[in-house]
C-alpha cells in the first residue's frame, strides 16, 4: 500500500500552493453533503409524520434545505474544479521544468509520443485525485459519524452494523480496488503511450509511408497498439464492475438493516425510522463513487509514478555548488576529453584535444556518427565528459552556471525549430529584451530582412507549424538571425545547411561570412562547399581530431 500511495502523496505535496482552494472546496463539499443528508432525513421524517398524523419537522425546513442543497452543490463544483484545474496547471509547469532540467539537450533517448502521453494523459488521469478521492473520503468520515450519531441512541448495534458496512464500502473496498487495479492501471498507461508513439511516428513519416506504399502496414501497427489499449481498458473496467457490484450489495445490506430496525421497533416509527432509512440511502449514494475511486486511484498512482519518473530524472550535468567567476576570454578548448552517451554504448571520444582561439573560424568535419553533434553538446554543457575538461577562457565550464555559459555561446543546430507563432516571438526566443531595431539588424545581417518586410504582417507574420510559411532556405536564415540576435561571442553551427540545395547553401554561408563579424565560429559539418571563410579545418577520426588544412 505504501508503494501505491507514495506517488499520489508526492503529487499532492506539489499542490501545496493550492491548499487554500482545496480547503475551500472541502468545506463547501462537507456543507453540501451535510445539507443533503439533512434534506433526506427531514424528507423521510416528514413523509412518516404525514402518514401517521404525528409532528416531526416543518415543511418550511424542507423548502429551505432544497434550494440550499442546490446552491452548495454548485459552489462545491465551482470550488472543486477551480482547485483541480489550478493544481493540474501547476503540475504541467512543474513537469515541463523538470523535463527541461533533465533533457536540456532535447529529449535524448526519450520518445516524443511517450513524453506527450505523460504530459497529457498521465496528468489528466490525476484530475480526480482531489474531486473523486481526497474530498469524498473526507465526506465519508462525516457520513460515518452521522450514521453512528443517529442510530446509537436507539439501536447501537444497528448503528455499528450500518457504519461497518459503510466503512467497508467507503474505505476498505477502495483500498482493495486500488491494489487490484494498480497493475492494470500501469498497463493502461503504457498502452496509451505506445499508441501515441505509433500514431505520432506514422504521422511524422507520412510522406515516406505514402511513397513506399506502407500505409497498410503502418495502419496495422497502430491498430495493434489500439487493440492493446482496448484490452487494458476492458481489464480495468471489469475490475471496476466487480468492485461496484460489491459496493452495491453493501449498500443494500445497510438499507436492509435500517428497515429491520424499523420492523422490529428498534427505532420509533413516528419519524426516526423512515428518516434513518432515507439518510442511509443518501449516505450510500454519496459514497457510491468511492469504490470506483479506488479503481481510479490505482490507475492514478501508476500515472503519477510515470509523471514523477520523467520530471525527476537527474540532469545530465549538475549546476556547480560554488560557481567560478566568469572568464574574460573566449578561447574554447577541449583537453583530453573522453565521452560516451550511455555506459553500454561505444565511446564517442577518446582523449580528444582541440583548441579554438577567440575570433577564429574553425570547421570540424566528419561522417555521420563521428561525434560532431556531441562536440557541440559538450561545448554547451548539455553533456559532461567522462574524463578531461572543456574550457572557456581557461575556466572549466563545469564550474560555470549554465545560464551564464549559454550567454557566451550561441548555437544553431541542424534541426533548428521554428515555432507555430509569430516571426517576432520566434526571434525573441534568443533575446526577450531585444528592441525593434535590433530585430531588423539581425534579420538584415542574415540577409532575410527584405523577405520579412515584404510579408503583410512584417515581424508579426505567423510562421505556422514548424515554420511552414517559410521555405527551407528562408527558415535557415531566420534561425541564423535568431542566433545572431544573441550577443554571444561564440557561435556554434551544427550542420546548419542540412537539407538545403547547393544554391541556398552558398547563400547561407555568404550571409554568415558577413554577419559573424569578430565572433568565434565553430562550424560542424560533414563536408565543405568552398563558400566558408575559415582559419582552420579539423577532421574527426578514431575518437579524436586531426588537422585537415592550415
Amino acid at each position: 500500500m505504501k508503494a501505491l500511495a507514495a506517488p499520489l502523496l508526492a503529487v499532492l505535496s506539489l499542490w501545496r500552493g493550492r491548499a487554500g482552494w482545496i480547503f475551500a472546496a472541502g468545506v463547501v463539499m462537507l456543507a453540501s453533503l451535510a445539507s443533503g443528508l439533512a434534506l433526506a432525513g427531514v424528507a423521510g421524517g416528514l413523509f412518516a409524520a404525514l402518514a401517521t398524523g404525528t409532528v416531526f419537522a416543518s415543511a418550511a425546513l424542507l423548502r429551505t434545505l432544497g434550494p440550499l442543497r442546490v446552491v452548495l452543490r454548485y459552489l462545491e463544483r465551482l470550488a472543486g474544479h477551480e482547485a483541480t484545474f489550478r493544481a493540474l496547471a501547476d503540475l504541467r509547469v512543474w513537469f515541463y521544468r523538470g523535463l527541461c532540467n533533465s533533457a536540456s539537450g532535447g529529449l535524448g533517448f526519450r520518445q516524443r509520443g511517450d513524453v506527450l502521453s505523460r504530459l497529457v494523459n498521465d496528468i489528466e488521469a490525476l484530475d480526480g485525485l482531489v474531486l473523486r478521492i481526497l474530498l469524498p473520503w473526507c465526506g465519508a468520515v462525516l457520513i460515518l459519524a452521522v450514521f453512528l450519531g443517529f442510530y446509537f441512541p436507539y439501536a447501537p448495534w444497528v448503528g455499528v452494523g450500518i457504519a461497518a458496512l459503510f466503512a467497508g464500502t467507503a474505505f476498505a473496498l477502495p483500498v482493495l480496488a486500488a491494489r487490484a487495479s494498480a497493475q492494470a492501471g500501469a498497463r493502461l498507461a503504457q498502452a496509451t503511450a505506445a499508441l501515441r508513439v505509433a500514431a505520432l511516428d506514422t504521422l511524422a513519416g507520412l510522406r515516406e509511408v505514402c511513397a513506399y506504399g506502407a500505409g497498410g502496414r503502418m495502419l496495422a501497427q497502430v491498430q495493434a497498439r489500439e487493440g492493446a489499449l482496448f484490452t487494458a481498458q476492458a481489464a480495468l473496467g471489469r475490475k471496476g464492475a466487480r468492485i461496484g457490484a460489491v459496493a452495491f450489495l453493501c449498500g443494500q445490506a445497510a438499507i436492509g438493516l435500517a428497515l429491520a430496525a424499523a420492523a422490529f421497533h428498534l427505532v420509533p416509527l413516528s419519524g426516526p425510522a423512515v428518516a434513518g432509512t432515507f439518510i442511509v440511502v443518501a449516505g450510500f449514494e454519496a459514497a457510491a463513487g468511492l469504490a470506483m475511486a479506488g479503481v481510479q486511484a490505482g490507475a492514478a498512482s501508476a500515472a503519477a509514478g510515470r509523471v514523477l519518473a520523467a520530471a525527476q530524472t537527474p540532469p545530465a550535468v549538475k549546476e556547480p555548488r560554488e560557481p567560478a567567476p566568469l572568464p574574460t576570454g573566449n578561447k574554447l578548448s577541449f583537453e583530453d576529453v573522453s565521452f560516451r552517451w550511455l555506459p553500454d554504448r561505444p565511446a564517442v571520444f577518446r582523449n580528444l584535444t582541440l583548441e579554438i582561439p577567440a575570433g577564429a573560424r574553425v570547421a570540424v568535419l566528419g561522417p555521420s556518427g563521428a561525434g560532431k553533434s556531441t562536440l557541440a553538446a559538450l561545448a554547451l554543457r548539455l553533456a559532461a565528459p567522462e574524463a578531461g575538461r572543456v574550457l572557456l577562457g581557461g575556466t572549466d565550464i563545469a564550474t560555470l552556471p549554465a545560464a551564464a555559459l549559454h550567454k557566451r555561446i550561441a548555437w544553431l543546430s541542424q534541426t533548428t525549430h521554428l515555432f507555430d507563432d509569430s516571426l517576432r516571438r520566434n526571434l525573441l526566443l534568443a533575446r526577450p529584451d531585444a528592441t525593434e531595431e535590433e530585430l531588423w539588424a539581425a534579420l538584415d545581417a542574415a540577409q532575410i530582412g527584405d523577405f520579412v518586410r515584404a510579408l503583410p504582417g512584417g515581424l508579426d507574420s505567423w510562421l505556422g507549424e514548424a515554420g511552414a510559411a517559410a521555405s527551407g532556405g528562408q527558415g535557415r536564415r531566420l534561425a541564423l538571425a535568431r542566433a545572431l540576435l544573441s550577443a554571444a561571442p561564440i557561435l556554434i553551427l551544427d550542420e546548419p545547411c542540412a537539407g538545403l540545395d547547393a544554391e541556398n547553401e552558398r547563400a547561407f554561408f555568404a550571409a554568415l561570412n558577413e554577419a559573424a563579424g569578430e565572433r568565434t565560429v565553430l562550424l560542424i559539418a560533414h563536408r565543405l562547399t568552398g563558400a566558408e571563410r575559415l582559419h582552420r579545418i579539423w577532421r574527426l577520426a578514431s575518437g579524436g581530431v586531426v588537422a585537415a588544412a592550415a
